[in-house]
């Protein structure tokens, strides 16, 4: 079995993670949903971590609205589009580290802290707690911190269901064991998540769960499943506000392939 380190930073040498949120209405719908409910926790003059930054998409946005941001990021590849991208950033502190232990970051330093990418390359429980744990760490008390993971259920549905991207059968026995208990191992690359599953891990922590919800809901699906896919402007404004009203409801939730945990931090 190869290591998470190669692993991961092999795929990110060859996948463009540059444009990723700008270059199909998945993403978009992904960035919107995202910055919408940062933006109901933040307050001027707030501190923002993000752990698993990629290449500074969401910490640069949010460093250009004013805030003092640090963005962290895993692999090789990332962390030097992520410096290149973020010169001449003042308010912009990039630092190559590991979700499982940031020990460049101090404790209670940060108003808001964002877990974002780091649970969908994590595979054992040991380490999937720690990177909860040391997300804590560094947020302040009463800080928010937000985690997202992906939905195995979307996962079998985009990668496996849909033909031309994969093969159920081997989906299967990918992300399940044969009783259908969830797999975590590194060879997945992505690993998808029970939804309350990994609530239940985040209960394992000091933080207090507020809600969760999809950010990018059943478009992926949609979007993957057929090549002709178009969206309007005016229709995804309309896609648009119908998730933005729907993404926090439970029913839902399994069928958006990005979801997100938002939690209060004791």
């Amino acid at each position: 079995m190869e290591g998470r380190e190669k692993i991961v930073n092999e795929f990110y040498a060859q996948y463009v993670e540059d444009n990723r949120l700008d270059r199909t209405r998945r993403g978009q719908m992904e960035f919107i949903t995202t910055m919408h409910y940062i933006h109901q926790y933040l307050k001027p003059g707030m501190k923002v971590a993000e752990i698993g930054a990629g290449t500074g998409r969401l910490s640069l946005d949010l460093a250009k609205e004013g805030y003092d941001v640090t963005a962290v990021e895993y692999t090789d590849a990332n962390f030097e589009k992520l410096q290149k991208n973020a010169e001449g950033f003042s308010n912009v502190r990039t630092v190559q580290g590991d979700a499982v232990n940031l020990h460049q970051l101090e404790d209670n330093t940060y108003d808001v802290t964002l877990l974002f990418g780091p649970m969908y390359h994590l595979y054992s429980e040991e380490d999937q707690l720690a990177a909860l744990k040391e997300a804590s760490r560094i947020t302040k008390p009463d800080g928010k911190v937000f985690i997202a993971f992906i939905s195995v259920y979307a996962i079998m549905y985009t990668n496996y269901l849909i033909e031309q991207c994969g093969d159920m059968r081997y989906g299967l026995e990918e992300n399940y064991t044969e009783d259908y208990k969830v797999k975590h191992f590194p060879e997945q690359l992505f690993t998808g998540f029970d939804i309350t599953e990994f609530e239940e891990l985040v209960d394992k922590t000091p933080l207090k769960r507020i809600k969760t919800l999809a950010t990018d809901g059943v478009i992926e699906l949609v979007e993957i499943g057929n090549e002709n896919f178009k969206l309007s402007e005016e229709n995804f404004e309309a896609y648009k506000n119908y998730h933005l009203a729907m993404c926090e409801k439970r029913e839902l939730l399994g069928s958006s392939n990005h979801l997100l945990v938002i939690c209060d931090n004791q």
